[in-house]
């Protein structure tokens, strides 16, 4: 690394509407570094990383690649001047095979050989493993890992001459074997010269892996730090204002009484395969168990088999001593399952509505909500200010619609929805996925608190830091199966990540 500057960014502002996104941003990245660059959940940090690869234009300001004034008016525009960009959310097309979609719009000979896609699908797969970024590039997307999909994505910019890669909460689905090998391409892509700028709200990841760190708080820059003169707390406190606090203690220990007991389910995943494979488990009476694994080892299904989205092939289900019959969204309600999705936007909450309709979503059935069919509208608006209020949301207003909020916003909305159902049983999925560590700590707090009130918590992550931190016991999940069992006094990071990849207690491969 040297001090030639890579990127500069001088006065960089972009206004939305009425809303100013980024207030002068000033930014410099030198040549040949790892740069990672945080702040909270609204900080202007994608905004930011969104012009600089062309996605969005700025307001004003400028931009100097090499020294050189740039002109980005699109991703087309970015790639040209050799900058790249890996989205959290992968843009491949899922029944291309990996060589195509990294081929995707290159000018073709007229005959299209044969030949010629060979000789790609070749090209491509020795670039990949010049970085230790192998993958069969001639298998179609859906058929990869999700950790090959983002191998074929920074391939891609590779592929496509990109000297600046900039990449978006990389680590936010790989294991924690897979997020050690990203790094080390990381830092061979350093040290072959490229530039790499990492968005990230992992603390422990970028001391691991960064060279410098800048913050960003409310849309302006803060600081620019060597990593080796700073630590997490002094981040943490840029990036929030304050000195981070802890989560709160426990209280209590679970009891021994079953509150939910999974009995060998078998369930049918959306292409047809078993995504539970005789899979068992039990919650007691207030505790935290923790889901391990990687995306799509039967997670997802679980829990949409839990909130009544989903029903299951075999197995039984006895929640609060019943015995499940069938899947059922207003059972799960009325059982008192609350259920925090995954995706808030997409099956959580209605982007488009208020705060008081959503917060009406599964209460509005109820005496306190309504009488004879309509709705108690002045009663329910000041219980949605008070909840609003209670759970601190930020919101122009309860009527303006969530889409508007940040996403830390947004989650908190939903929990203040889920908990106020006052649930037996909490099914959160991934939480605390993309949101900044005061918003994280929130969240963390609502779970312990639950569980410090004899509630039952069965937590879905593949946050390791997150289920090492919360859970009581940890069950990993590999191919529909439990891959075994660790207690929160026993967990162990290394032993949970090989089950996650596959690997049992015993070192027998599935």
């Amino acid at each position: 690394m040297d001090d030639t500057l890579s990127v500069e960014l001088r006065g960089l502002v972009k206004q939305f509407g009425t809303v100013l996104a980024n207030d002068h941003v000033d930014f410099a990245v030198r040549q040949g570094e790892i740069h990672a660059l945080l702040g909270e959940n609204g900080a202007g940090k994608s905004t930011v990383m969104c012009m600089l690869s062309g996605v969005y234009r700025p307001t004003s300001g400028e931009i100097y690649l090499h020294g050189q004034l740039a002109k980005i008016h699109s991703p087309k525009d970015a790639m040209r001047l050799k900058v790249g960009m890996v989205f959290q959310n992968f843009r491949l097309v899922p029944t291309l095979t990996a060589a195509e979609n990294i081929v995707l719009g290159e000018s073709r000979p007229i005959w299209r050989t044969k030949g010629w896609m060979a000789k790609k699908t070749a090209e491509i797969e020795a670039l990949a493993t010049r970085f230790g970024l192998g993958f069969p590039a001639g298998r179609a997307i859906w058929q990869l890992s999700v950790g090959e999909q983002q191998r074929v994505e920074i391939v891609k910019t590779l592929y496509r001459g990109a000297d600046l890669i900039i990449l978006d909460e990389p680590t936010s689905v790989l294991t924690p074997g897979e997020a050690d090998q990203l790094f080390e391409t990381l830092r061979r892509l350093r040290d072959e010269g490229k530039t790499v700028i990492l968005t990230t709200h992992k603390l422990k990841e970028v001391m691991a892996v960064a060279d410098r760190i800048s913050v960003m708080r409310k849309g302006k820059m803060l600081a620019t730090l060597d990593k080796s003169a700073t630590d997490e707390r002094e981040v943490a406190r840029l990036m929030v204002g304050q000195d981070r606090k802890e989560p709160r203690p426990r209280q209590n220990r679970p009891g021994g009484e079953t509150l939910l007991w999974i009995k060998d389910l078998v369930v049918i995943g959306d292409h047809g395969r078993h995504a539970l494979d005789q899979f068992s488990l039990k919650v007691k009476v207030g505790e935290i168990v923790g889901i391990a694994g990687v995306a799509g080892n039967g997670q997802k299904e679980l829990a949409e088999v839990l909130a009544g989205l989903r029903s299951w092939k075999t197995g039984t289900i006895t929640f609060r001593d019943h015995l499940w019959k069938g899947a059922s969204v207003r059972h799960s309600i009325e059982s008192g399952i609350s259920h925090v999705p995954e995706n808030r936007m997409k099956s959580g909450l209605a982007g488009s509505l208020g705060s008081v309709d959503n917060l009406l979503v599964k209460s509005y059935r109820s005496s306190e909500r309504s009488k004879l069919g309509f709705l108690k509208t002045g009663k329910n608006r000041l219980w949605s200010q008070n909840l609003v209020e209670q759970f601190d949301v930020k919101t122009a207003h309860i009527d303006a619609p969530v889409h508007q909020m940040s996403g830390g916003n947004q989650q908190k909305l939903l929990f203040a929805r889920e908990i106020h159902q006052r649930p037996h049983l909490m099914v959160a999925v991934h939480p605390t996925q993309g949101l900044d560590v005061g918003a994280t700590d929130g969240v963390h707090n609502l779970l312990m608190a639950l569980r410090d009130e004899g509630k039952s918590v069965l937590l879905i992550s593949e946050d390791l830091d997150e289920l090492l931190l919360l859970s009581d016991r940890t069950v990993v999940l590999f191919g529909g199966r439990a891959m075994g069992e660790v207690t929160h006094e026993t967990a162990d990071r290394e032993q949970l990540g090989m089950m996650m990849a596959g690997v049992s207690a015993s070192g027998e491969s599935l």
